[in-house]
Parts: structure tokens; sequence; C-alpha cells
């Protein structure tokens, strides 16, 4: 089948015809006419949440900012990610400190996924033969953005790199052998994937062309537990983006009957999460799903990025014949919640424009990969400084010949959430001060209190140990 042959994203969405509202928890519907944005700017401002707003204008009424986001020179100042000159653009490097915050990312979501979830783990290839009809069918109208690979010994076989995790997935679950008793089943697949976008869209971390999907699929019995599903995930995907800080709006996308039979169970969603949610309410279907909202991150210049979401699939069963076995024997195609926690690179680009929020920036301390700076007055302090262990608490010492001023400078410049500068009077007394960034204040500490304030402040989230050398002489430079 030609690439021809497809209706791309742009010419689906043309057939479509949408209403827009802002739902309120108390079940409110307030209409909203994106013709009118000075309208839209007002009612908006009544309502009072202002990452709806920021989302609302940003991406339905106004488009994104032109602006540079500073993230982009934090990511390269930090050393955590920097372009790859000798890759296609939107394809990063990611320095050792940068792997670290992936790499602790990747833990929380492999514990949301396999730990409080309970999903199946499976991994699939990464590319697929155009020609398999089940792959054209669930991908056509995205071919425009695929990136397409040929093969050295034939030229008319094409093959393109995933967008998502489904294509192998769903060839999995065409052949397994599962009944009703079963449901829903869970399964899991920490993807690499691939986007072909559009080089003026690419943006740092933001929009790029390859990166990390944490997919959580769940093959459902039927509508009821489609929703009773659906409900589930999103109430953990609202939990843990609050429990990591960063602030977003709700966005759903919902097919005109879907809404007037289900409004109950969004309201339901919205009154747990304590606020309105923008709706687009459309005829029709775009892809596969009835249903779907978004969590959208908001970045320190306005602009919106889709972080988790999930969506209520009713026709991809049907497409690639992924039934179950019912009660009286017969075979069934499954309802399908497609979930995501969110593009990994995204969850970074988040995570450092909320840092980039605050007057003085910072990462969470879990994610920082310094989380406390020692800084010896004198050579003699630094042997003391050595000695001190800490558990569970990335730690290093700045043993350079820059003067103190320069080192308590060097240490804010990295973002390094705790500095102790360690003397005579620390040495003696076991007691430090500690410089903390988090609220611009000083508190005395013993080491032992260092190190119980820091495991507080990172209370069951995922722990590495420092992603460098602990002394600061024996690093190298990767970005300046």
């Amino acid at each position: 089948m030609k690439e021809s042959q497809f209706k791309n994203r742009e010419e689906i969405v043309k057939e479509i015809k949408s209403r827009h509202l802002i739902l309120m928890p108390d079940g409110k519907e307030i209409e909203l006419d994106l013709s009118k944005p000075d309208e839209v700017k007002k009612i908006l401002h009544e309502i009072g949440d202002e990452e709806l707003k920021a989302y609302v204008l940003s991406e339905e009424v106004k488009g994104q900012p032109k602006q540079e986001p500073p993230s982009i020179k934090a990511m390269q100042k930090l050393e955590l990610v920097d372009y790859e000159s000798a890759s296609d653009s939107g394809n990063f490097r990611f320095y050792p400190k940068g792997n670290l915050f992936f790499e602790l990312l990747k833990d929380w979501a492999d514990e949301i996924a396999l730990n409080r979830l309970g999903s199946m783990q499976i991994d699939s290839p990464i590319i697929y033969n155009w020609a398999d009809k089940e792959i054209q069918e669930q991908a056509g109208s995205f071919h425009e953005r695929h990136y397409v690979v040929k093969v050295p010994d034939d030229k008319n076989k094409e093959f393109i790199l995933r967008f998502a995790g489904d294509f192998g997935l769903f060839k999995i679950m065409k052949k397994a052998q599962y009944s009703y008793k079963m449901l829903p089943l869970r399964i899991y697949e920490f993807s690499k994937s691939f986007r072909y976008e559009k080089s003026g869209e690419l943006s740092g971390l933001k929009r790029l062309r390859a990166f990390h999907m944490p997919d959580i699929h769940c093959f459902c019995k039927d509508l009821p537990q489609g929703w009773q599903e659906y409900q589930h995930l999103y109430r953990n995907y609202a939990d843990l983006a609050d429990g990591v800080g960063v602030k977003y709006a709700i966005g759903f996308r919902i097919v005109e009957e879907f809404y007037k039979d289900h409004k109950e169970r969004i309201l339901e969603l919205l009154q747990y999460s304590k606020r309105p949610a923008f709706i687009e309410v459309m005829s029709k279907m775009k892809h596969y799903w009835a249903v779907k909202h978004e969590f959208q991150g908001i970045d320190s210049v306005g602009g919106n990025l889709q972080l988790s979401t999930v969506q209520l699939d009713v026709k991809d069963a049907k497409v690639y014949g992924i039934n179950y076995m019912d009660n009286d024997g017969s075979k069934k195609g499954c309802i399908i919640c497609h979930s995501s926690i969110g593009s990994i690179e995204r969850w970074m680009y988040s995570i450092l424009e909320e840092g980039m929020k605050r007057e003085k920036p910072m990462l969470p301390v879990w994610l920082s990969p310094s989380q406390l700076r020692l800084i010896p007055v004198s050579e003699k302090h630094l042997e003391y400084c050595k000695s001190l262990q800490f558990k569970n608490v990335r730690v290093d010492i700045d043993d350079s010949n820059d003067s103190l001023g320069k080192k308590i400078a060097k240490a804010g410049k990295e973002w390094i959430p705790y500095v102790a500068v360690i003397g005579d009077k620390e040495m003696e007394s076991n007691k430090v001060m500690v410089n903390v960034r988090e609220n611009e204040s000083k508190i005395e500490l013993s080491i032992e209190d260092i190190e119980k304030e820091i495991h507080e402040k990172c209370q069951g989230l995922p722990f590495r140990r420092i992603p460098v050398p602990k002394l600061l002489s024996q690093r190298p430079v990767f970005f300046g």
C-alpha cells in the first residue's frame, strides 16, 4: 500500500468538527469560542487555574511561545544533555550526570508500572516492515512522520522505525491465549521510539526525534472494565506527577457520543484532581481512541508539552485480532487502554523548566547528580571530608585549588541542593553549617542529621550512586 493512499493527520483533522469547553469539578460547563481569544482569556482568568490558562492559550489559541526555553542552555551547562552533531537532529548525547537523571526517571517509571500497577514487562523490535497490513492500518496517518529504513539487499523493501511500542506488543497479544478471568491484563514496555518531527518543530528535550516511552497497555473485557482501568491509571499518574512537583494542566479529547454517555466518569477524575479541565468534544474519532486525556506540563516561557496520557481504544483489537476467550467459549475483542507515563526526555525537560521558574533554579533533590557538596577550607580538612560516610547520599568534595568564594559560587552554578564548608570548628564539633538551596537558608546539622534531611527529601523515590568521581579534581569537563 502506498503512502498516498493514507490520509495524513492534517487531512483527518479537517473532517472533524469540534466544540470546546472547560469542565469544572462540580459539573459546570463553560463554553469556549477559540476564535475569540480575548473572551477566552477573560474566562480563563476568572477560573483562576494558571496552568490551564497557559495550556489553552499556548496550545489552542495563540500557539507555542517563540523564545528558546532556558532549559536548553541549562541542560548543557549542567553537563546533562547535549546535541550530537554526528547524528540526525533531535537525537541527543547524555553525559554521565544526564544519564543518571535519565536512569532515575526510568527507575521511577519501572516502579509505577511493575510494582504499583503489577504489569508484565516485554521487549519488542524497533523496526517494522511497512508492507505489513496491520502496521499500515495502525500507523498510516502518521506515515509522514516515520523514519524510513532501506535494507541493502532489496531497495524495494521499506521498513519504518516505530513511533510507539504498540506495533510489537499487538503482534504479541494477537497470538497470546487468555480468558476473561485474566482481565485486565497490564503489559509494560520501555520502548525507544522515533518520530520524524519537522526541523522547525524541534526544541531541546521538548520536541525531538528519538525518545524513550514507558508504555502500559491494559487489555480489558468490555467498556465498563475499560473505564475502570482508565480511571485507575489516571489516578496513579496524577499522584505521581503531583509527587514530582511538576505543575500541569488537564486536557481531554472525546467523541461527542462518548461525552454524552460518560461525562460522569470524567467528572469523577476532575473531582479527584480538584481542578478543571479543557475538553475538546469531537464529531467523530480521529484515530483509534474514543476518549483520551493528557497531563500538560507548562514550561518557564508559557509553552506546553504532553507528559502522561491515557487513551481508551475501541478499534485496534478488531484491526489486530486481539481477542480473549469469554465464559461461553467464544472469542471477543478487547477494549484497550493505551497509556504512557510520559517520555523520559520530556519529563527531564519539564523538571528542568520547573526548576527554572524558581528564583534559584534547582532540581528535585532525588534527581540532583550531587546532593551534598563538601568544601574543605584547607588541605588538612580535605582528609576529614574524605573520611565522612553517608549512606545513600550522593556526596562530592571540591578539592580544587580555587578560593573558598569561587568554590561556593561553583556549587551554586551546578545547582547543588546542600553545601557544607568544613573547617576546624566543624572537625571538632562534628556539626556543620549547611547552605540549603531550596529556601536559601543556613542550618547547623550533625553529619547524621544531614543524611536524615536528604533521605526525607527523597523518601519513596529511586536512588543511584553518584555518576562521576567524588573528587572534583578527578572529573573530566564534558561541556564548556
